[in-house]
């Protein structure tokens, strides 16, 4: 799938994340911010590019803004996004 448009999902509430998807070049690029980074950035950056994987996505930049969501708000969050970017 290829990401046509910029789109964003999720919000900055506590235990929410917010995903702004755009169109890359370079495979997936992944910005994230998050108040859990030291403990939980990597897992959280192999969520987001597993289910990047997933969805058959290349050529994104994704910048995630994270409050503590949980696994499956990330993901969901992630869907949405590309939902909303291109064509499934």
């Amino acid at each position: 799938m290829k990401i046509l448009k910029p789109a964003k999902a999720g919000t900055l509430e506590s235990n929410d994340i917010s995903i702004m998807l755009m169109p890359g070049n370079n495979g997936i690029e992944i910005e994230l911010e998050s108040i859990v980074e030291k403990q939980f950035g990597d897992e959280i950056r192999t969520l987001i590019e597993n289910t990047l994987k997933e969805l058959e996505v290349e050529g994104v930049m994704i910048k995630a803004i994270d409050k503590g969501a949980l696994d499956y708000t990330i993901k969901a969050r992630i869907e949405t996004a590309v939902t909303r970017a291109g064509e499934m």
